[in-house]
């Protein structure tokens, strides 16, 4: 810092902050000779409240700019307009929806901008009674290169999160909260309102209302949920240990051609797995399908086996088909593993007179498992949406009783199920945004866990 030639006033450490609190930046012009930084602020609040204030095409006062009626719209989610309104004209509940959450981030941002404002007031003008000197252009912008540049470097990333990752997630979750469905509540034609947890007590409570008669969306959601899990812990497990099998065999000594052998295992993955489903869908099928033909032909079975029109049949039918594509992904991941495993542990084992198995149990298989456990946690999380595996195969069929009203067919997860409900008709978004918060609380642990356990997490820094 550099003298100016005046005491400084100790006063300013509660003046400034004063100012910067009635309005942004005064604290700074007035008080501190932040003279740049001062009117940025002050601009910022000036823009905030000029769309506040006037309303758009006019200069007229009238406390309707757009932040208020995005706010309001948000609230209202649009008014009945009069018989015979055009289209374009009427209030369209979504958009206003949307709208107002962008505006609500704004907010948001310009509400944090504020504390900032007066936090960063008061603390300048403790640092400048410290040191009984108002800070030079120099001493600024050195203050800016050491202190202010990550924050500017980080504000467009924290502006695109803002707008492209939370928008969508709050948009998602408040959809649960309306009626929006068809076809009484489908915008512009009807608009959409709030309806409370309602659509959590359609989706979760077991009895209608106060009834003994079932809810059919419960006994579905049970169905759906408890097979999203089974299928996420089959489908995981599955393919790990076939990969860890096919690893563990491949790199025996006495396998010959066995870089041969994994480019053949690794062919399914290298495929896109689409293609692979859709194949499998067509040599399935039980009645025209390749492989019921051949059994029969062979004699091996009188009839067709319905590999996909079968409940249960279908759904270890789509364990044992994403066991096929996915275990040569496991098995490169085991094999990376095995690589680094020191050989002194092996011969050590050897000599303690540990046979294959022995050296599998006791050494491969605890160091391998503790290397790809988080890889492992995070492909159950995946599995739990492995929405192209259940969907190109089977579509989620077969139908059962209860998919008429549901859309839920019996190897539908809850992903795919999500799916049906919006894009199928009836349009269900209501229903479909109470599972997309379900899902989202299901899968944040997971990823806290793998995120935590990160060394980038624990460490900091590089």
């Amino acid at each position: 810092m550099t003298k100016q030639g005046t005491a400084v006033n100790p006063g300013i450490v509660r003046s400034a902050p004063i100012a910067s609190a009635l309005f942004m930046g005064l604290g700074q012009i007035l008080f501190l000779r932040q003279y740049v930084r001062g009117a940025i602020l002050a601009f910022a609040e000036f823009v905030f409240l000029f769309f506040t204030v006037f309303e758009t095409g006019t200069l007229v006062p009238n406390f309707r700019g757009p932040f208020v009626r995005a706010v309001a719209g948000i609230v209202t989610l649009g008014s009945p307009s009069p018989a015979g309104t055009p289209v374009k004209l009427r209030d369209h509940s979504i958009f206003m929806l949307i709208t107002g959450l962008i505006f609500a981030i704004i907010i948001l941002l310009y509400l944090g901008l504020y504390v900032f404002n007066v936090l960063n007031a008061r603390k300048s003008a403790e640092t400048i009674v410290a040191n009984d000197a108002f800070p030079t252009f120099a001493d600024a912008r050195n203050i800016i290169q050491d202190r202010a540049f990550p924050y500017i470097g980080l504000a467009p990333v924290v502006l695109l999160i803002s707008f492209f990752t939370l928008i969508p997630l709050f948009f998602s979750a408040l959809v649960a909260f309306t009626n929006y469905s068809s076809p009484e509540h489908i915008p512009p034609n009807n608009l959409v309102d709030w309806v409370g947890l309602a659509n959590f007590k359609t989706m979760f409570s077991a009895r209608v209302g106060n009834t003994d008669v079932n809810n059919v969306w419960f006994g579905t959601f049970t169905r759906v949920a408890l097979w999203t899990v089974t299928w996420a812990t089959f489908a995981t497990f599955t393919c790990y240990f076939a990969g860890m099998f096919f690893a563990v065999i491949l790199v025996d000594r006495r396998i010959r051609i066995a870089k041969f052998f994994r480019t053949v295992f690794i062919l399914p993955y290298a495929v896109p797995p689409m293609l692979s489903l859709f194949i499998w869908q067509n040599l399935l099928n039980g009645t025209f399908g390749p492989i019921n033909r051949t059994l029969i032909a062979l004699g091996a079975i009188q009839a067709p086996i319905p590999w996909l029109s079968d409940p249960e049949m279908a759904r270890m039918t789509l364990i044992l088909v994403n066991m096929w594509i996915g275990f040569p992904y496991s098995m490169i991941l085991v094999t990376s593993n095995m690589t680094a495993i020191p050989s002194q542990l092996y011969e050590a084992a050897i000599i303690d007179g540990a046979n294959k198995w022995g050296q599998f149990k006791s050494v491969t298989f605890p160091l391998v498992l503790y290397q790809t456990m988080p890889l492992l946690i995070m492909q159950f999380a995946a599995n739990i949406n492995n929405f192209g595996s259940v969907f190109f195969l089977t579509q989620g069929d077969p139908k059962l009783t209860d998919t008429i009203t549901t859309q839920a067919g019996a190897t539908d997860l809850l992903i795919t199920w999500i799916y049906k409900l919006t894009y199928n008709t009836p349009n269900m978004y209501n229903l479909a945004s109470v599972l997309s918060i379900l899902i989202f609380v299901v899968m944040v642990p997971f990823a806290v866990y793998n995120f935590t356990r990160t060394k980038s997490f624990k460490e900091g820094e590089l």
